[in-house]
């Protein structure tokens, strides 16, 4: 939430053809009585792309669903992973792990409502759950609704004592256990989510489900994008680099700055380019500093990028 706006994904998309992206989750209220084109609109260009619904009344996700296939997306998910205790005032995301019928019922009502493949994510428990009890109830509960696959954040959500953030890190990981899940369910598509950082454990967990999902690590490095592709579907990547992306990124910068969109809502996505690389601090205060002044245009990220272009050239000349 507040993070994958259809800036990111766009971004994200210059890095991967093939990786399935998402929203942030959008609550059935704001779907059906908010403004739609700020909060669900998207650039053709980000397909295929799933939405992420946050909701427990099966017909107002049935509602909500309907509207979102109506705005052409590709997938239809619902959030039972959420920690926030906002979402756990309005009886939604991870809270909902403790009501395994109602999630089927949501799941039933969204089957019935469109054609598009709709998907869970969730935990595998909350708070004193067993996560062998809670992730079989849940799962048997979404099976028999009809879902097309489950994601599974393979850590527990402590609803009671920890904060949303300290719910993305300190409960333990436990991916045997989703791995169990699967050997349960060979013919449910099983994807993983939670700490998972580098290539090598992309492999690791494919070995064993039936795809991956990255948050955290994709927004902070985005450059390792650049592997789903040759990695996962053994084609190349949409661009070489970091560099190639931004230029990539121009005509999309350039017109939704003509829209009156600040480029500082579109660059702060892109601050995490160049990861390690000398210069990278440099492009991180020009973007943090300068992206932020009214009327700053493209130039100021081919300026930032420069930084990084002149400090390699330097290393590489000693």
């Amino acid at each position: 939430m507040d993070w994958t706006d259809r800036h990111c994904r766009f971004f994200h998309r210059i890095l991967s053809k093939r990786a399935l992206l998402y929203t942030e989750m959008v609550t059935t209220g704001a779907v059906v009585h908010g403004d739609r084109q700020r909060l669900l609109g998207f650039s053709g260009e980000e397909h295929p792309v799933a939405v992420q619904l946050g909701g427990s009344n099966p017909k107002d996700l049935a509602l909500a669903a309907g509207i979102c296939a109506d705005l052409g997306y590709d997938e239809i998910n619902l959030n039972v992973g959420c920690p926030s205790d906002r979402v756990q005032e309005g009886r939604f995301g991870a809270c909902l792990m403790a009501e395994p019928e109602l999630v089927g019922e949501c799941v039933a009502a969204m089957k019935a409502a469109v054609s598009l493949p709709v998907t869970v994510k969730c935990r595998i428990g909350i708070d004193e759950q067993d996560p062998e009890a809670a992730l079989d109830r849940i799962t048997a509960a979404v099976r028999a609704a009809g879902v097309d696959a489950l994601i599974v954040h393979a850590r527990k959500a402590w609803l009671k004592g920890l904060s949303p953030k300290e719910n993305r890190d300190v409960p333990p990981l436990d991916y045997g256990r989703v791995y169990r899940l699967k050997q349960a369910n060979p013919d449910l598509p099983i994807a993983i989510n939670g700490g998972i950082k580098d290539v090598d454990a992309w492999r690791e967990h494919c070995a064993h489900l039936d795809g991956v999902m990255i948050g955290r690590e994709a927004y902070q490095s985005p450059e390792i994008l650049l592997a789903v592709d040759p990695v996962l579907f053994d084609e190349p990547a949409p661009v070489a680099d970091g560099f190639e992306a931004i230029e990539a990124m121009a005509p999309y910068i350039e017109a939704r700055l003509a829209e009156g969109v600040r480029l500082s809502s579109i660059t702060r996505h892109m601050i995490g380019l160049f990861p390690g690389r000398p210069g990278a601090r440099l492009y991180r205060r020009h973007l943090a500093t300068e992206a932020v002044k009214p009327g700053a245009g493209l130039e100021v990220l081919f300026d930032a990028a420069g930084h990084v272009r002149r400090a390699m050239e330097t290393k590489a000349a000693a």
